[in-house]
């Protein structure tokens, strides 16, 4: 595969989170104002138009009913934040394996002295991803104890929804912090083709296995091309002779070398890569689109 998709598959990800945020703002922004039971009993006369007003002053949308032990929309804001910050971690954590000196492929943004580590000074750690997941370990957690406030008394808890105010500041804080360091990771990131073109030969031919098996495959059988293919792999590795070859010298292998050499060779076998990536990539730039247009829209209703 290539690196371009591995971002692309990143920038779907967040596409589906800026859906869900879409979705989740209708659910969440709602004003709870009932009075104690939730029934509006002391103004009956006004009660709904009252409360009509009040959400429009606050911004909100008009309760259905009074939800004022009825959690689950912070419950799903929190889960909406641990989902975020969880796309961030994974990315993170790829960054990091990618940046380890057998590895190389990739480096955090460059700033003297940042992750240089106290007694090996030629190290360049991954501080921003050590940051992102801690943090969005920090929410994930926090995050399941919503719904333990959800678990409320009647109409008028006696303490499950103060959990709320313990949780919810530091999530909404560490969620921030999260996507702050994503963003400048992303934004700065170092990224290095050679040392991924060098990592694609460090097998001998082996990581195009499958490709090879399946190209064989069509004249001897597949079970059979995988046994084959599978020996000359283990007989690459003890003796560091490249797949390709191997492939070349065998008796029952009657492609010809051209034809090897395509099969060998990764860029060939990258499979709907590049129209996958161009899928994602429209969808966002059609989103984009719409934004901008909803956006003059508004600008000329006012």
């Amino acid at each position: 595969m290539s690196f371009g998709f591995k971002l692309a598959r990143l920038l779907a990800t967040f596409h589906r989170h800026r859906t869900r945020l879409a979705e989740l703002r209708a659910r969440l922004l709602v004003l709870e104002f009932g009075g104690a039971a939730g029934t509006l009993a002391t103004i009956p006369e006004v009660g709904l138009r009252c409360q009509e007003e009040l959400a429009k002053e606050l911004g909100l949308a008009v309760p259905d009913i009074a939800w004022h032990t009825e959690r689950d929309r912070v419950a799903e804001a929190g889960a909406f934040f641990a989902l975020v910050t969880g796309t961030c971690a994974k990315f993170a954590l790829d960054v990091k394996l990618m940046m380890q000196t057998e590895v190389g492929e990739v480096s955090e943004p460059y700033v003297p002295h940042r992750g240089s580590s106290s007694t090996m000074p030629q190290k360049r750690n991954p501080i921003s991803c050590a940051y992102i997941t801690a943090m969005a370990s920090t929410v994930r957690q926090l995050s399941a104890a919503l719904f333990d406030a959800m678990v409320e008394d009647h109409e008028r808890s006696t303490g499950p929804w103060e959990i709320e105010w313990i949780v919810l500041p530091q999530i909404c804080t560490l969620t921030h912090a999260t996507l702050k360091q994503t963003s400048e990771l992303i934004a700065g990131l170092e990224v290095h083709p050679a040392a991924m073109q060098k990592n694609l030969e460090i097998s001998k031919g082996a990581i195009v296995s499958e490709a090879v098996m399946m190209g064989l495959g069509k004249t001897l059988g597949r079970q059979y091309a995988h046994d084959l293919v599978y020996d000359l792999c283990h007989e690459a590795a003890k003796t560091g002779k490249p797949l390709l070859e191997l492939l070349i010298e065998h008796p029952e292998v009657k492609l010809s070398r051209q034809e090897l050499e395509k099969l060998c060779d990764p860029a060939n076998y990258l499979g709907y890569s590049v129209e996958m990536v161009e899928r994602v990539l429209r969808l966002v730039k059609q989103e984009r689109h719409n934004e901008v247009h909803e956006m003059r829209s508004n600008t000329y209703d006012v």
